[in-house]
């Protein structure tokens, strides 16, 4: 017989309830600003579903009717320099952090609305009816709310999307120090998502003050909690990762201010993050005005039960208990909260015609609808550009992936903010390629060895980078990873900036190798930049050389947008003539480089396929014109001179590696021919790889990568097209 034993578990897990002691012994001012914020709160999302059944909220209102105690009772606790951010039913908590930032002293319930909390009440509102003076001006809506002094990181519509960035805001509080922390919001759906559990396992390995706080209103839209989860006390969910957890009523505000009290007391003392699961219900249906029972998913009986168990009215009950409040106190709060959002709509509506109809002066202008999508730029102004041929310092053959990982050395030396993070860049003298050599030796603490989890720590560098005191690069090992990670890569980092209005900057830099031609197959092998490229929001620059690369790097990270950049294993271990003595210089983003001039035919390509390209012209006997592109983002592209090649060549042709299917060239051609149709002698011409992604097999790996050979056949067939075919 095998022995067994029992085994205990690392954290603990409790619930926590509250006792009638603790209703008397509780301060009278958090109770009055608890009643005060329940009811604004509630006010504000009644007029929500008002205005939206008239028409006049477009787009979804997700009611937190009935949810609002676990927000409020979690958020009194907070300090205005803690941060939160939230899911896409996150009214409550908005409001709930936004009261607590613009009345730090508390709400009376005789004057429940000051100057600043109406304005606070009308400029959500407008957010929501997507108007210009709302927070995110108009982009945001219900789902999107973000208000940075108040410490709202910003609310989320993918579900669980919004947790990996909480945990980057959580690393920038404990590296700077501060005992300040960050809580995240979510909701029963959200618990079973691979993002959330990765950063879970993440939070709880670096020990980072983060509070994981679960909204468990037992309905993921109309699907039941216990029907997709064989543990329905979500709390549970702690014990995997050694997170201590708490279960609470999420309908007693009290109770989840205590457990939150306590959750702080540990992450403020280093103790790591938190989980705290709060049993609350939604009175109405995921959207809109209607309850749940109206589509059959839930009974009347059941929401008349969580009905009597309303927040509002456990709060005020305690306070009458107390003669803190009486019934007409209650009742004149809950009509002083009613007209406060009748004032507040009454700004953003026009009541002159048949129906209320939203002011026409307030929307935002059509001209704003590209505006942020990317920055301006402007934080390079001072710096300092030297290309190669102007370089006074000392060049010398080097291995470019050296000029990789000493680039990086000096701006870390330079720049306490940047920090590194990926899979195994503190080991094997710099990751799989040496490429961060010496960093997590001459750096401790900011060179940091991830968790094989990309979804996670490339949503916490877009959290470390939004938080603004820090500059991450992480490093994707392959690119193909990226669709591992590709809802915090494309909806989080990239949309981030123009979501949220334009002023949020991220500042990060993804770093990733295509691995054509190391037999490494179909899954680690590809070139990312046609799919960055059409992805808003990221910069994009793929450097031929060392030197590039090293003026490029120092562009990028002194960059406000988030910037790919994108290496070649193929150059890695190649020589070149490399910068030792001056590693501060920058390469513009957005300048390409005539890397061979020509009047034949205008090649653009980049990376790995620039130093081919040039041989194959001069094999070939053809006077083509190489342009290295440098940048690839559409707001990159060097289309003056491009567009100067153009017109003295008639042709193009457009030279990458990868396959078809993923291409970069599909959209550069199609540029190309709306640009510059005139000046064309014929098509837009381009040498790519095949369908399939690379094999494991040599031969057919070879096949499916373009090489020198289809070099060659392209710019055959792009002169023969042109009636001067080579011999």
């Amino acid at each position: 017989m095998p022995r067994s034993r029992k085994l205990t578990v690392q954290a603990p897990w409790r619930e926590l309830a509250t006792t009638e002691r603790d209703w008397q012994r509780a301060d009278a001012s958090l109770l009055a600003t608890t009643l005060v914020s329940l009811h604004l709160i509630r006010a504000f999302e009644e007029k929500v579903l008002e205005l939206a059944g008239q028409g006049l909220v477009h787009g979804p209102a997700h009611s937190s009717i009935g949810q609002e105690g676990g927000a409020v009772g979690s958020a009194l606790a907070l300090r205005s320099s803690d941060q939160i951010n939230g899911s896409h039913r996150a009214h409550h908590q908005f409001l709930a952090k936004s009261l607590h930032f613009v009345a730090p002293q508390g709400l009376d319930p005789a004057q429940p609305v000051s100057d600043s909390t109406q304005a606070l009440l009308q400029r959500t509102l407008a957010e929501i009816m997507g108007l210009s003076q709302g927070f995110c001006r108009g982009r945001g809506g219900s789902m999107h709310l973000r208000w940075a002094d108040a410490g709202v990181l910003g609310t989320n519509a993918i579900v669980g999307g919004g947790v990996p960035m909480a945990a980057g805001a959580a690393w920038a509080h404990r590296r700077a120090g501060t005992g300040d922390v960050a809580v995240t919001y979510f909701g029963d759906g959200a618990v079973n998502i691979g993002s959330v559990l990765e950063t879970m396992n993440l939070a709880a390995a670096w020990k980072l003050p983060l509070c994981f706080f679960i909204e468990n209103n037992r309905y993921a839209v109309s699907t039941e909690v216990g029907e997709v989860t064989a543990e329905a006390r979500l709390s549970s969910r702690g014990q995997a990762f050694g997170i201590p957890a708490w279960k609470v009523d999420g309908m007693d505000p009290l109770a989840v201010h205590l457990a939150m009290q306590e959750a702080l007391a540990i992450m403020r003392e280093g103790g790591g993050p938190t989980l705290i699961e709060a049993d609350v219900y939604r009175f109405f249906h995921q959207n809109g005005p209607l309850p749940g029972s109206a589509f059959g998913y839930r009974t009347k009986e059941e929401e008349a039960e969580w009905r009597e168990r309303d927040p509002l009215d456990r709060v005020a009950k305690a306070m009458v208990e107390r003669r803190l409040i009486d019934e007409a106190g209650v009742a004149g709060l809950r009509e002083r909260a009613r007209s406060a959002m009748e004032r507040a709509a009454a700004e953003l509506l026009d009541t002159g015609g048949k129906k209320p109809a939203v002011r026409a002066d307030l929307w935002p202008s059509p001209d704003f609808r590209d505006a942020h999508v990317r920055g301006d730029l402007s934080e390079l102004a001072s710096a300092r550009y030297v290309e190669q041929e102007a370089y006074g310092g000392t060049l010398e053959p080097r291995k470019f992936v050296d000029s990789v990982a000493e680039v990086m050395h000096r701006r870390m030396e330079s720049d306490e903010r940047i920090v590194v993070m990926g899979e195994d860049v503190h080991r094997l003298k710099g990751g799989t390629n040496g490429a961060t050599r010496g960093l997590a030796q001459a750096f401790p603490g900011r060179c940091l060895g991830t968790p094989i989890s990309e979804n996670a720590f490339v949503g916490l560098g877009g959290g470390i980078a939004m938080d603004g005191r820090y500059r991450p690069v992480v490093e994707f090992m392959y690119p193909d990873f990226m669709w591992v990670a590709a809802d915090q890569v494309f909806n989080q980092i990239a949309k981030a900036r123009h979501m949220f209005g334009g002023d949020s900057a991220m500042p990060l830099v993804l770093r990733t190798k295509v691995a054509m031609g190391t037999g490494y197959g179909s899954q680690h092998s590809m070139d990312p930049a046609g799919i960055f490229a059409t992805s808003p929001g990221w910069r994009i620059v793929a450097p031929s050389t060392p030197y590039d690369y090293v003026g490029l790097m120092n562009s990028a990270l002194q960059c406000e947008d988030p910037v790919l950049v994108i290496e070649h294993t193929d150059l890695y271990n190649a020589k070149f003539p490399s910068p030792v003595d001056d590693l501060d210089y920058c390469i513009p983003l957005g300048k390409a480089k005539v890397v061979r001039p020509g009047r034949d035919v205008t090649v653009l390509t980049y990376l790995s396929m620039v130093a081919p390209c040039i041989e194959a012209a001069e094999r070939l006997g053809v006077d083509a014109e190489v342009i290295d592109l440098r940048s690839l983002d559409r707001a990159g592209l060097d289309w003056e001179t491009i567009g100067d090649s153009i017109r003295r060549t008639n042709n193009v042709l457009v030279v990458e590696q990868g396959s078809l299917g993923t291409a970069y060239g599909v959209l550069l051609g199609d540029e190309v021919q709306r640009r510059f149709l005139d000046w064309l002698d014929q098509p837009v011409q381009r040498v790519h790889g095949g369908e399939a992604s690379p094999s494991i097999s040599q031969v057919l790996e070879r096949a499916a990568c373009a090489g020198p050979e289809e070099i060659e056949a392209g710019m055959r067939q792009v002169m023969a097209a042109q009636g001067r075919p080579l011999d």
